[in-house]
C-alpha cells in the first residue's frame, strides 16, 4: 500500500464511527471519500479507502487519461480533470472518403474546461457505422485508399487546429486480418503528420497475449509495429466480463497480468497505458448465450445494490475482483465490479512493469475513492 492510506474491509457489526475511531480519522472523511449515503450503513465485505495522511505525496509520475462523451455531467468532469493528463473526447467518426463526422453533441465546452485545468484535450477517432457499431468494412475501405487517408488526415489537422486538440487517439476494433499491414501504414501516416504539426498520437489495442493470437479483435493489430509508431498505447485490459457474455470479472488481475507480460515484450513499457474499467455488470441468471444481457452499473452503485439487497460482498483472490449475488422478484443476479482493492492491484502492476500510464473507460461516473487512491500512488504527469 502507498503511504498515508489504508484499505479496510467491513466486518459484521462495523459502523463508520467505529472504523473512524480505529484509524484516528474523521467519520466524514470516510463518508465523503467512499461516497456513502445517509444513514451511512455498510456492507459486510465492502472495501473502504481510509486516508490517514492528507499530506503524503507519491514520487512517481504517471500519464493518466480517460474517455468521456460530450454529454458527461459538467460537475463530474470538473471533479475528474485535476487527476488527468489527457482527456480523450469520444468521438469523431469518418466517411469512406475521409470526411469527419463530429460527435452528436458539441465538445467545445469540454475542450475549454480541459485547457483551463492544464489537461490536454484529445480527439478520439472511431470507425462507426450508422448504427454506432465498429465497422471493419469502413476501416478496410479507408486504409486501402490513399486519397481517403490524405483527406482524413487533412480534416483531422483542420479540426485540431480549429478547436485546440493536442493529439489524436485511434480507437479501431475488429480490423480484418488482411488489413493488418494497411492499418499499420495508416497509423504511421497519421502519426507522422501529427508529429510534424506538434501533436501526438495514441492508439487503443485489444488485450493480446501472443503475436499469433487468433480472433477478429487481435489479428489486425501488430503490437510491435504500432508500438513503435505511436507516442503511447492503451491496452484495453477489460471486458473479460461483458454485456452479452457470461458472468465474469470485468478486468481479472491474473488475466490482465498475462496481457501485460506479453505487451512489454513488443512495446516499450514507458509507452504502455493500462486500461482500467470504471464500471461493473449485473447479470440476471441463469445465463443464456445470445439471450442474457447484463446491465452496466457504476462501482459505487454496485455497493449500494448489495446494501439494498442485504447481501455481503465477496472477493475473488485470483482475479482480485469483488462480486456478490442476490435475488429479487424470483430472479437471481450476479454482480462483478471494481473496488479499491482491485484498483490497487492494477496500480501495483503498473509499478511492477514500469508502465508509462493508465487510461480509464470511461469517465462518465464519478468515483472519488479511485482518484484519491490514484493520488496516493502517483503524481499526475503534465
Amino acid at each position: 500500500m502507498p503511504e498515508g492510506v489504508e484499505i479496510y474491509v467491513v466486518q459484521p457489526g462495523d459502523t463508520v464511527g467505529d472504523i473512524a475511531g480505529r484509524f484516528g480519522v474523521e467519520a466524514n472523511s470516510i463518508i465523503e471519500i467512499n461516497q456513502l449515503v445517509s444513514p451511512y450503513d455498510l456492507v459486510v465485505g465492502q472495501a473502504l479507502l481510509v486516508v490517514l495522511d492528507e499530506t503524503s505525496t507519491p514520487s512517481e509520475s504517471l500519464r493518466v487519461y480517460g474517455y468521456a462523451y460530450p454529454f458527461i455531467s459538467e460537475w463530474v468532469l470538473k471533479q475528474t480533470l485535476p487527476y488527468l493528463s489527457e482527456l480523450a473526447i469520444f468521438s469523431y467518426g469518418f466517411t469512406p472518403g475521409g470526411e469527419l463526422v463530429p460527435p452528436w453533441f458539441s465538445e467545445d465546452w469540454m475542450i475549454s474546461l480541459a485547457q483551463e485545468a492544464f489537461v490536454q484535450p484529445i480527439l478520439t477517432l472511431t470507425p462507426f457505422d450508422e448504427q454506432g457499431n465498429f465497422s471493419n468494412i469502413l476501416i478496410s475501405r479507408v486504409v486501402n485508399n490513399q486519397q481517403a487517408i490524405d483527406t482524413l488526415i487533412g480534416n483531422l489537422l483542420s479540426v485540431m487546429y480549429e478547436k485546440g486538440y493536442r493529439g489524436v487517439d485511434i480507437d479501431f476494433e475488429y480490423i480484418l486480418a488482411e488489413d493488418r499491414d494497411a492499418f499499420t501504414d495508416f497509423v504511421r501516416q497519421i502519426a507522422e503528420q501529427m508529429r510534424a504539426n506538434g501533436f501526438h498520437t495514441s492508439i487503443a489495442l485489444a488485450p493480446k497475449t501472443s503475436a499469433d493470437q487468433r480472433g477478429l479483435l487481435y489479428e489486425g493489430k501488430d503490437y510491435r509495429a504500432l508500438g513503435e509508431i505511436v507516442d503511447h498505447a492503451l491496452i484495453m485490459t477489460y471486458e473479460w466480463g461483458y454485456t452479452y457474455g457470461p458472468p465474469l470479472p470485468v478486468a481479472p488481475l491474473n488475466q490482465v497480468r498475462r496481457v501485460i507480460e506479453y505487451a512489454v515484450t513488443e512495446i516499450e513499457p514507458a509507452k504502455i497505458d493500462l486500461g482500467i474499467p470504471n464500471y461493473g455488470y449485473d447479470w440476471p441468471l441463469p445465463y443464456e448465450r445470445g439471450v442474457t444481457a447484463a446491465t452496466t452499473i457504476g462501482n459505487v452503485e454496485a455497493v449500494r445494490i448489495a446494501l439494498q439487497q442485504g447481501v455481503p460482498i465477496q472477493f475473488d483472490e485470483l482475479a482480485q475482483s469483488p462480486f456478490f449475488t442476490y435475488g429479487v422478484a424470483g430472479v437471481q443476479h450476479e454482480v462483478w465490479f471494481e473496488d479499491v482493492r482491485s484498483i490497487q492491484g492494477k496500480f501495483n502492476l503498473i509499478k511492477e512493469f514500469n508502465l508509462g500510464g493508465c487510461g480509464y473507460w470511461q469517465l462518465m461516473r464519478w468515483w472519488r475513492a479511485n482518484w484519491e487512491l490514484f493520488y496516493k500512488n502517483f503524481e499526475v504527469l503534465r
